[in-house]
């Protein structure tokens, strides 16, 4: 049995001996005293082999990078001068008694210590990988992270209930993961999205206070906060109001955040409707922490003879806004064509700007190549809209609304949090949470030319909006709800529809006739019949809460086994092919050609 965990051994355990098990970290010979860095999941200990015990130095003589050891010595406190207050155990080392290698290893295939390794090496070697003392600092907050989600909700009555894994094929958002059922030829099972028909059904079933933290699966195209897999902290409860929902999630949030970070998130979160999001920071999940906002001069280019501006702003769902970055003047002409190569990205076609340098001289005080083509007064108003002041530059997004806040928005986060933008001051506080409400119910498919849910289409419309949804389902607002934390969505959800009526006259706005309807979700509206109750929930990314809360680039570094931007994984090979009689007894051919593509 150990004493304690190898990186846990401190002060406190002087002259006693203990046993300490973990992986050899670093061997160093230092003129025939051999030094082990032993290491687990706690961290590292220092252990001392003297050339006095024989069979003991010997033993240490043939340890390498990553043998799995035993360790049996004297607890003692380090020379002056040698001690390490990094660690726990940086005032004591460990004399060695006896050292019994449990289990030897092969060379491994990059040091733990390299912080250069590519992503493709770590998770080729994902086993080694997870070693890693970061990566195991990750995954130690994320269990912190759920414990105290567990203990948040099991202290306000919500019971834990598991959901199926195979259902069926349900219409929301993204592409399913199907799985063929051998019992049942040619049907298919798909992998939940997330939980949502079945937490709502448990609300009917009458168990008002539910959560589970799940795995969710969709088909969709890969980035650094998206996986095929993950896992969400799903949450429903019934008979309470939209904000009494976000109250109780608001400080579920604040308690995870102070226990496991030491973070006192602010009280209240400030709030804001999806409309000023847009409007101001051209997203629905804004960064506070940046202090840059759009400027909409829109109705200001309707007349200028810069066409660019004046089509934007006459053509229907049009916009253009200026982003004012105080003493942007100082940029240079390269870094300005770098931000239109990155704007680009995201549709836009360039990046129009003006460099303030002295406003007192009018159009002489301006310089830009666009300034010929705007005449006097537009120039005068969109100085005066912006707050430009000398020293500034005016960036300019001009086109589909779109496209201008997704250019525009992603060049004003990137601004702000570039080595100009933290000089400038551009960029303030380390943690800014907020809530985004009144979102639309709907959004336009042109290329269907229809309505679809923007959540889904069991989100109650605010009240007084029912009556729009078969008049002008455009301008119905939903009873749904975004939790944004420093530019992330970390939860989103909504109060949902529990009356028929309210529920038949949303399908018809989405052109879901009654027939389709019971085809699809039909086992939902049948429970909705029997007395359901009010309710509405959230759910919460806990891989996003854990990426941001240690740091790490990507999700990909608090999940123990992910998969790549192709959803591959590269540790086991999945996915991969499988045998002709798997094939037959699952009912399914493939045709010669995806063979052939497949090998």
């Amino acid at each position: 049995m150990r004493t304690c965990y190898t990186g846990q051994v401190s002060t406190e355990y002087l002259g006693q001996t203990v046993t300490l098990f973990g992986w050899v970290h670093r061997r160093r010979d230092h003129g025939g005293v051999i030094f082990i860095d032993l290491r687990d999941r706690e961290g590292l200990a220092q252990v001392v082999c003297d050339p006095d015990r024989a069979d003991t130095f010997q033993t240490a003589e043939r340890l390498r990078n990553e043998f799995c050891v035993r360790v049996t010595g004297l607890v003692r406190k380090r020379p002056e001068g040698t001690t390490n207050p990094a660690l726990k155990s940086g005032e004591i080392e460990v004399l060695a008694h006896d050292i019994e290698i449990l289990n030897a290893s092969v060379t491994p295939p990059f040091q733990l210590d390299d912080e250069n390794l590519s992503e493709t090496t770590r998770l080729t070697h994902r086993v080694l990988d997870l070693r890693r003392p970061q990566m195991q600092q990750n995954m130690m907050l994320r269990y912190r992270v759920s414990i105290e989600v567990r203990k948040y909700l099991d202290s306000l009555g919500f019971i834990d209930i598991e959901t199926p894994m195979l259902t069926k094929s349900t219409p929301e958002g993204a592409r399913d993961y199907l799985v063929p059922s051998r019992v049942n030829a040619s049907h298919f099972f798909a992998l939940p999205q997330s939980p949502q028909l079945f937490k709502q059904l448990l609300m009917v079933a009458g168990f008002d206070r539910y959560y589970q933290i799940v795995k969710c699966f969709r088909d969709e195209d890969l980035r650094a906060d998206r996986q095929p897999e993950f896992t969400q902290i799903d949450c429903e409860t019934s008979f309470l109001n939209e904000q009494q929902i976000r109250d109780i999630f608001e400080n579920m949030i604040r308690h995870v955040f102070k226990e496991v970070k030491g973070v006192e998130l602010a009280d209240p979160f400030p709030v804001m409707p999806w409309s000023e999001a847009m409007g101001r920071f051209g997203s629905d999940k804004p960064d506070l922490r940046v202090k840059l906002e759009f400027t909409d001069l829109t109705d200001v280019m309707k007349n200028v003879d810069f066409k660019v501006f004046a089509s934007a702003a006459n053509s229907e769902g049009g916009r253009v806004v200026a982003l004012r970055v105080p003493g942007g003047a100082e940029l240079s002409r390269s870094e300005i064509d770098a931000y239109t190569q990155f704007v680009g990205i995201y549709g836009a076609r360039g990046l129009a700007w003006i460099k303030v340098n002295e406003i007192a001289k009018g159009r002489d005080g301006l310089q830009s190549p666009i300034v010929k083509n705007i005449h006097d007064a537009a120039l005068a108003e969109l100085l005066k809209l912006s707050g430009a002041q000398n020293g500034d530059i005016l960036f300019f997004g001009a086109d589909k609304a779109r496209i201008v806040n997704d250019s525009i928005g992603a060049l004003r986060v990137k601004i702000g949090h570039s080595e100009f933008g933290r000089k400038q001051g551009l960029v303030e506080g380390d943690w800014r949470p907020l809530w985004v409400v009144d979102f639309p119910m709907f959004e336009y498919d042109e290329e269907e030319q229809r309505y679809t849910a923007a959540h889904h289409p069991f989100t109650s419309p605010k009240d007084g909006h029912e009556d729009l949804l078969e008049t002008n389902p455009g301008a119905c607002l939903a009873k749904a709800y975004d939790m944004v934390l420093n530019g992330w969505e970390i939860g989103g959800g909504s109060v949902r529809i529990h009356r028929e009526e309210v529920q038949s006259k949303v399908f018809r706005a989405l052109k879901i006739d009654a027939e389709e309807a019971q085809v699809k979700f039909g086992f939902l509206l049948d429970a909705l019949q029997y007395g359901a109750p009010p309710h509405g929930g959230i759910a919460f990314g806990l891989d996003r809460i854990v990426t941001m809360m240690t740091g790490a680039e990507s999700i990909r570094d608090v999940i123990a086994f992910p998969k790549t931007q192709r959803a591959q994984c590269l540790l086991t090979g999945a996915p991969s092919m499988v045998d002709e009689k798997q094939l037959r007894e699952l009912h399914i051919r493939l045709r010669a050609a995806e063979v052939k593509t497949a090998q």
